[in-house]
């Protein structure tokens, strides 16, 4: 267990003043060092479905898996070029992964370790594949970097590409407990809600311009949060009534890159700009932080399950994790 280092900062939803800090203290950061041969340039995470966690290892081309509970590191080569970026659990219990390098979708099925790859379609390759989301009739959407949004049907291993609006940018996704697609645009700077029918984004524009939208994630109840990369702040878009919210994170230079949202719907991002974890609580809008002990985590992607919350330190080859009970 690395040494605790926490810190409470608080902050405000456009004039309005955060609450009280907490009296409880902050549970404490676990990390591990990755025991693997070779450096994996970990990017994403992901809870595997025996109690491990996935991560991708983008630098050497394979799947990593990893146990809390002995420390032990394990890496599935995925191909020649391999470069994977995003991994989540699918519906089955296996891990889906987007591949830059391969121009695939992957699976790889689990526990048995079987590796199945879905090629982008001819003419579409170089998409700089990124992240991936199911929606509620167990239907994969992706995002690529180079300007598409793609649809995966697992059941008929059917794949279908098609341009996104303003070109270049599409980042992260999610889906909402209801079953929806939502993705966002870095360099775009927008947010965009999927027909899932006919596969056209609609674009929805935040309020604040260019405000480089990286990472979307969605509450339990359909509300979205947007970490957003140029302005540091992190963003609240209820579809139900159309509106907007903003909280900046705390600090002179923040840096949001991922955001997660865990079971309590507490919200978590990772500001680059401050070498930390934020945990925000919608209801007091109050931010607590964790910094990393390690200089450059780069914490690209934050997942988890119950209880815990997952980080994969891009920058140093390590896996943090966070409890969510405290």
């Amino acid at each position: 267990m690395t040494r605790r280092d926490w810190l409470t900062l608080t902050g405000a939803a456009l004039a309005v003043p955060a609450t009280a800090a907490p009296a409880a203290p902050l549970p404490a950061l676990r990390s591990w060092p990755l025991q693997t041969p070779r450096r994996t340039g970990i990017h994403d995470v992901a809870p595997a479905p025996d109690g491990g966690v996935w991560f991708t290892a983008q630098q050497s081309g394979h799947l990593g898996w990893f146990d809390p509970r002995s420390g032990r590191s394990e890496l599935l080569p995925l191909g020649e070029r391999s470069s994977p970026h995003g991994v989540i659990q699918g519906p089955d219990g296996a891990a889906w992964i987007t591949d830059s390098g391969l121009d695939a979708i992957v699976r790889v099925r689990w526990p048995q370790r079987e590796v199945t790859r879905f090629p982008l379609p001819e003419g579409r390759r170089g998409a700089n594949l990124n992240t991936a989301a199911f929606d509620g009739e167990g239907v994969l959407w992706f995002t690529g970097q180079n300007g598409i949004v793609g649809r995966l049907d697992p059941a008929q291993g059917r794949m279908t590409v098609r341009e996104a609006p303003r070109g270049v940018g599409p980042y992260g996704i999610c889906a909402t407990p209801a079953g929806e697609v939502w993705y966002c645009s870095l360099a775009g700077s927008y947010i965009a809600h999927i027909d899932r029918r006919g596969g056209e984004p609609r674009v929805v524009e935040p309020p604040t311009p260019r405000q480089g939208a990286r990472r979307i994630w969605s509450d339990s109840r359909g509300r979205l949060w947007v970490s957003e990369w140029n302005s540091g702040q992190l963003s609240q878009h209820d579809p139900a009534s159309g509106r907007w919210r903003q909280w900046r994170l705390p600090g002179e230079a923040p840096r949001a890159y991922a955001v997660y949202v865990d079971e309590r719907d507490q919200v978590w991002v990772s500001d680059f700009g401050a070498n930390a974890v934020l945990r925000f609580d919608p209801e007091r809008e109050h931010f607590d932080a964790w910094r990393f002990p390690r200089e450059d985590a780069n914490v690209r992607q934050i997942l988890g399950r119950r209880g815990e919350v997952w980080l994969p330190e891009s920058g140093t080859e390590h896996l943090s994790m966070l409890p969510t009970a405290a």
